[in-house]
């Protein structure tokens, strides 16, 4: 046996998945002659308990076999695959030929009464198929029947299932064992929401001093957040902020009196990585904040940024853990042009045993308060191997904690942070906006690396305004948030999106006045009174998702043709034995993804990827306009960028007629 999925290249991680995730298994075997071979998963759950389900060959003469398994619970699952001369499928094929034909025909039956025989003797076997073995044992050896009623013996429904689940092997052989960590459902399922504690309840004096918002009135926010239908609520840095070269409004090196600094600035005489800005709280306050979110419904993300400002106690502490140029300067962060002379890197090469533990004490500060989700900053700028050993060791304590990397890099340092360990990742999707870029980035997703690299599609960051956010209007972001929201089980928003803020600093890709610099705080009612705020569509595209077990899989994304170069199309399916609803899932997106335009074309879709027989023509209720349409495997479309740019399609049933738009 070759080729067996999933797994790692060269086996040096095990794959991944998540409690409930649909996992597609695979494996190429053959064996030399015409006679028939099966082909088996043997899988060994958490509780040590082994499973059988029989592998189908993908396609005719292809010699690969699959099959598709829900995992549903969090722990180390193991699988082997097993390949066999399958004895009764070989003696079915050629007496399905000889015995028409009048060759060899009481040999044929004699061979195939002898394969029944021993399986009615086989102990192994419940009663029932003992005696349904013995009795076809007989009718193939008795001669006096018709030559049509022998053969009509052994193709029963009953002889089928026994024998789909226990066939009449020989010539075993298996592969060498595999493993899946399979971790908890909101490591590979959840809607995000990212917002600034102090901005919720910042209140600016008229002599322009400002009064910091904090955990408690951070707090008011939180139930209309968990009304959009987010789950996780993700924090930028709480810790103090130094003041040595801090950063004013729009990376300004002019600071006023008044501004607060970035939080990704962490250090100051108050504390470190694991204190509280003072002007947010006290860990009671926090610990309240955690209590509120929970009773919403959301759970909170914490930022975890191995870096420090030039006041953080490391820097008298711990000198040795950053780099001190020639000129006896401590060397700040830069990714040019950009500069952060108010951030030093950590350096990891003279003291990688101190900051190892540094670093697990940390984390196992903030877990111990309740926090069980990191987004990690910046992570492909530290060694691999400090990720691989630090996730590793929380999660051997913790298998419940979860890590976003925030690696905007090179595919192959993006992915491997994903094989090391991280559960979660931010991708190139704010940078794909053409109809190909999005199908290759979403068919890549779903087909080349999900074995250890699950998206989570953000729409926006304080750090990312896209060119196609600034300048596409509030199309730009019903188009992007509906992408996000359909094409991946995990996305997410950082507020300020559901505003349509648009306006970007001169000559960079951040919104002018970028909340990483000062406070900014919004009026959210009267957005929603005034009827400029997408939070309405947002609470849509989460309820979709709540209610519909397709859209939160990964690896069922197919993608489809359309004649219009800006007209993009993708299917998720789940058949009724995997939604567990006992019903078909299959949701069909159309999105017109230039958001100038009114388009109209034709789709073309290939209906058997979501169930359907291929001359089918069924009903589809648009999920967001409430609008039926009977459709087919060609369909008109028009999609108004102004309007409606997205259609969200449930396929209803399945019916005979024309099609219709």
């Amino acid at each position: 046996m070759l080729d067996l999925a999933p797994q790692l290249a060269d086996n040096l991680w095990p794959a991944r998945a998540f409690a409930g995730e649909i996992v597609p298994f695979g494996a190429t075997a053959f064996r030399e002659g015409h006679d028939s071979i099966g082909v088996s998963l043997l899988l060994t759950d958490p509780a040590g308990t082994v499973t059988v389900h029989a592998m189908s060959m993908t396609t005719a003469g292809t010699d690969r076999f699959a099959v598709r398994v829900a995992l549903p619970t969090a722990g180390t699952w193991t699988y082997r695959v097993r390949a066999y001369a399958d004895d009764f499928a070989t003696w079915q094929h050629n007496a399905g030929i000889k015995i028409p034909a009048g060759i060899d025909v009481e040999l044929m039956f004699t061979i195939g009464a002898q394969l029944m025989g021993a399986a009615g003797t086989d102990t192994t076997r419940t009663g029932a198929e003992r005696r349904a073995f013995r009795a076809a044992a007989e009718t193939l050896s008795d001669q006096t029947q018709p030559l049509a009623l022998r053969l009509a013996a052994v193709d029963t429904p009953q002889l089928a299932a026994f024998l789909h689940a226990h066939p009449l092997s020989s010539l075993e052989s298996h592969s060498a064992e595999r493993t899946i960590i399979v971790e908890r459902r909101r490591a590979g399922v959840g809607s995000w929401y990212e917002f600034f504690p102090r901005s919720e309840g910042a209140i600016q004096s008229a002599t322009g001093s400002w009064t910091s918002g904090t955990f408690r009135t951070a707090a008011k926010r939180l139930p209309a957040v968990a009304a959009m239908g987010f789950d996780v609520l993700y924090l930028p840095p709480i810790h103090p902020i130094g003041t040595a070269f801090r950063k004013g409004p729009n990376n300004s090196l002019t600071v006023g009196p008044h501004d607060p600094g970035s939080p990704w600035a962490i250090g100051s005489a108050d504390g470190g990585h694991d204190a509280i800005h003072p002007d947010l709280g006290t860990a009671q306050d926090f610990t309240y904040f955690l209590g509120r979110a929970r009773k919403a419904g959301l759970e909170v993300a914490l930022d975890f940024a191995l870096q420090a400002s030039p006041d953080h106690p490391w820097v008298t502490e711990h000198p040795e853990w950053f780099t001190t140029l020639p000129d006896g300067t401590i060397a700040y962060a830069e990714n040019p042009p950009k500069k952060y002379q108010d951030i030093y890197p950590i350096n990891f090469d003279n003291d990688p045993d101190g900051i190892r533990f540094e670093a697990l004490r940390i984390l196992r500060h903030w877990i111990d308060l309740g926090v069980k989700i990191f987004r990690v900053d910046n992570p492909h700028t530290k060694p691999l191997d400090f990720w691989e050993w630090l996730i590793r060791e929380v999660n051997a304590e913790h298998p419940d904690v979860v890590f976003l990397a925030e690696a905007f890099t090179r595919p192959a340092l993006m992915q491997a942070l994903g094989k090391v360990g991280f559960q979660q990742s931010y991708t190139y999707f704010t940078w794909r906006n053409t109809k190909t870029e999005l199908a290759e980035f979403f068919h890549g997703l779903a087909t080349e690396t999900p074995d250890f690299l699950r998206p989570n599609l953000f729409v926006n960051t304080p750090d990312i305004l896209t060119e196609y956010l600034q300048f596409g209007g509030p199309a730009a972001f019903k188009i992007r948030a509906a992408l996000a929201a359909m094409a991946a089980p995990t996305w997410g928003v950082y507020a300020g999106f559901e505003l349509f803020e648009n306006v970007a600093r001169m000559g960079a890709e951040e919104s002018i006045d970028s909340e990483k610099y000062e406070y900014r705080p919004r009026d959210w009612a009267k957005a929603e009174r005034d009827g400029v705020s997408l939070a309405p569509y947002i609470t849509q595209l989460n309820r979709i998702r709540s209610q519909h077990p397709a859209l939160a899989q990964l690896r069922n994304l197919d993608i489809h043709a359309s004649d219009d170069d800006s007209i993009l199309v993708f299917s998720k399916y789940l058949a009724a034995a995997e939604t567990g609803t006992g019903h078909d899932d299959a949701i069909i997106v159309v999105a017109n993804v230039d958001p100038h335009s009114v388009r109209q074309t034709t789709v073309h879709l290939d209906v058997t990827r979501f169930g359907l027989d291929a001359g089918a023509t069924f009903d589809v209720c648009d999920l967001i306009t409430g609008a039926i349409y009977t459709w087919s495997a060609d369909n008109f479309v028009r999609l108004d960028a102004f309007t409606e740019p997205v259609h969200i399609l449930r396929v209803q049933e399945q019916k005979s007629g024309k099609a219709s738009a």
